[in-house]
């Protein structure tokens, strides 16, 4: 496949509501949309790096330069193009796992929509339809907390995740749990926000049968996350620590989790990321899908990764309107509790060309030399 031209839009999307989480409040997602133009189809990729490097040392800045300046002169030194090839082409860029994934998605897009095969089918997916869970910030009160909770399970979600940090997670917890009932699926998300020292305090969560605590330790403490593993009852899931097949199996061969979060652009893109299931699946350790607050874009082909078959916890791939007022795709929206796998040649989406003007703050276009 020819690729005539690369082009990025970066985007800015209020949120309907602020969101919280021990790395800071957000109330608008800046990202980068990434298009690829062959002559016979567009692909469409999004690259969750946030506007500051808080989740990883990625951010949009730095994710646009990096494709603008490293990855498109490598594309277009390829040839003809294949989204298999990508990755082992881009090696000589060291890191850069969100820009690469973006950029990744798109050439896949785009070849999938010119054989007409849908990325689901592509990866494998074995659902019509996925259970969705939601991300639930950190709030200014208990009260508040409870509210918003009730609100996502009245809307029919299936799991909910508590983003906690230090001051704010044995008693949201609790107050959850009692007010809710032991049937709630109920887990939380530390963000790297604690240290071995809060092994005993972190323990406490234990009565509350949680599905798993999330990245409680910095995400290059490997060892502590085994050495808690050891101290709580809570099963220990790893986002930010995961970032490649290679890590994940260290991670579990090391007994610091038995539960992976997967993250597209966090690994590099959907590639690797499938072959993160199948590692995993392999050793007999559960996966889900984590979100990045994505537009329909990058919702929909993560929904398509959370229908294989090692995708057995929900994932954060909640409704469009959980976030955006206004998609810049048609919306998902959840049926049931859960959200249809698109079924349409590539991702299964395009977005609507008004919407995405109306959120489009540049445009760059780089064609073939």
């Amino acid at each position: 496949m020819k690729v005539d031209a690369v082009e990025v839009r970066r985007l800015r999307m209020p949120l309907v509501s602020p969101f919280r989480t021990s790395l800071g409040t957000e109330t608008e997602r800046e990202l980068l949309l990434v298009a690829a133009l062959t002559p016979d189809a567009i692909g469409w990729g999004e690259c969750v790096a946030m506007a500051e490097p808080r989740y990883s040392s990625e951010y949009v800045d730095e994710a646009e330069a990096v494709i603008r300046d490293h990855l498109v002169p490598r594309l277009f030194a390829m040839g003809d193009v294949t989204a298999d090839a990508m990755a082992p082409s881009l090696t000589t860029v060291k890191g850069h796992p969100m820009a690469k994934a973006a950029l990744e998605t798109a050439i896949l897009d785009a070849q999938l929509r010119v054989a007409g095969v849908s990325l689901a089918d592509h990866l494998g997916a074995v659902r019509a339809a996925v259970d969705a869970g939601v991300s639930v910030g950190i709030t200014d009160s208990i009260p508040a907390l409870l509210e918003v909770v009730a609100g996502h399970l009245d809307e029919g979600y299936r799991r909910i995740k508590l983003k906690i940090e230090p001051g704010w997670d044995v008693e949201p917890v609790r107050a959850v749990r009692e007010r809710f009932g032991d049937d709630l699926l109920l887990q939380v998300d530390a963000n790297a926000g604690y240290r071995l020292a809060d092994a005993h305090h972190l323990a406490r969560l234990d009565p509350f049968e949680l599905l798993l605590i999330e990245q409680p330790l910095a995400d290059d403490d490997l060892l502590g996350h085994a050495e808690l593993a050891g101290i709580i009852a809570t099963p220990i899931c790893l986002d930010e620590s995961i970032t490649s097949a290679h890590s994940a199996a260290v991670a579990i061969e090391l007994g610091a989790c038995t539960i992976v979060n997967v993250k597209p652009g966090r690994v590099g893109g959907y590639l690797e990321a499938r072959r993160i299931h199948d590692l995993c699946a392999a050793r007999g350790v559960p996966v889900w899908c984590g979100g990045m607050l994505e537009t329909g874009i990058g919702r929909a082909a993560n929904v398509a990764l959370a229908a294989l078959p090692n995708f057995t916890l929900p994932g954060d791939i909640s409704a469009s309107d959980r976030y955006y007022v206004a998609d810049i795709t048609d919306p998902f929206v959840l049926h049931d509790g859960r959200l249809r796998v698109p079924t349409g040649p590539g991702i299964g989406v395009d977005p609507i060309p008004d919407v995405l003007r109306s959120v489009t703050v540049s445009v760059e276009r780089w064609p073939r030399p």
